[in-house]
Formats: structure tokens, sequence, C-alpha cells
């Protein structure tokens, strides 16, 4: 069965890394899909994104990164996907992704969408979070990966230089 993980990831948190870990568990393959949302203004662009992941992921080869634009539901039913996989920190996030589900649901019936709860160590954990106090310098350590606390430091290193 293959699942499809969707989001912005920007950056890519513990969080995530802790609903991919788990997801490559129990599916067969498992979609790492970076929504490219031009209207959204984001720190790293889509490629910096995807090859950042990707750097995070290499030591799960069941792990796939790809990018999309447009409709999530649309891009899954082109990758053969059965399953999109949602995380879940808290009850307010529960609201907004059940809305997704259902009018995902109603254009592609097929496609199933599954909430896995996030660890406890990650719950108060997102990527607006880790922005936030890595542009104030401060420690992000636990929060992402080594190769993102450093995109991160280059990143805010440049704007300030600008």
């Amino acid at each position: 069965m293959i699942a499809i993980y969707p989001g912005s990831f920007d950056p890519i948190t513990n969080g995530h890394l802790d609903i991919i870990e788990r997801c490559s568990e129990k599916f067969e393959k498992l979609v790492v899909a970076v929504l490219n949302n031009t209207s959204k203004n984001t720190l790293f662009s889509v490629e910096e994104r995807v090859e950042l992941i990707e750097r995070t992921v290499k030591d799960y080869p069941n792990v796939e990164v790809d990018s999309f634009s447009g409709l999530l539901i649309e891009y899954a039913s082109s990758k053969d996907v059965s399953v999109i996989v949602r995380g879940l920190r808290a009850v307010s996030d529960f609201e907004y992704e059940m809305q997704m589900a259902l009018t995902n649901k109603s254009l592609h019936s097929e496609i199933d969408t599954f909430f896995l709860i996030s660890s406890s160590q990650y719950s108060f954990l997102s990527s607006s979070v880790v922005k936030e106090v890595a542009r104030f310098g401060g420690d992000v350590s636990g929060m992402v990966p080594e190769e993102i606390e450093e995109a991160l430091r280059e990143k805010f290193k440049k704007e300030e230089e600008k």
C-alpha cells in the first residue's frame, strides 16, 4: 500500500520526521509530498525543501520525496496512492483536517485519510515555531535535524546581510 504525507515542510521538523519514520514502518511506500504553493511566503524554496527532506530521510529506503502544486487529491490520484497521512498535534488540528479529509473523500472516494497522533514530545512543534525561534538565534537543536538547523542559520544569516 502506498501512502502520501503532504505538507509545506518549511522546514521539516523532528515532529514531521517522527510521522515519516512511523509511516515508513506501516506502509510499503511513503511519498513525502512538498506543497509548492506560490501564494504562500515560504522561507525555503520548494527545491530547497525537497533537497533538505531527501537528506533527512535518506536512511528510509521506502520513502520518496516529491513536490506538487494544485489539489492534493489530484496529485495523490496521479501517483496511485490509496492513503493520505495527516499528523495531528492537538484537537485544534482535527477540525481543519477532518474538513479536508471529507472534501478529498467527496472528490476521490477510493483514497482514505489516516490521522496519526503526534508523539507527545513533538505536540507543540510546528515549522512556524521553529522559524521564529531560529530567526532570533534560539536553540532549535531539539526541534529539527542538524542539517535543518544548519540550513536555518545560513538562511537567516543571508537575510541579515541584505
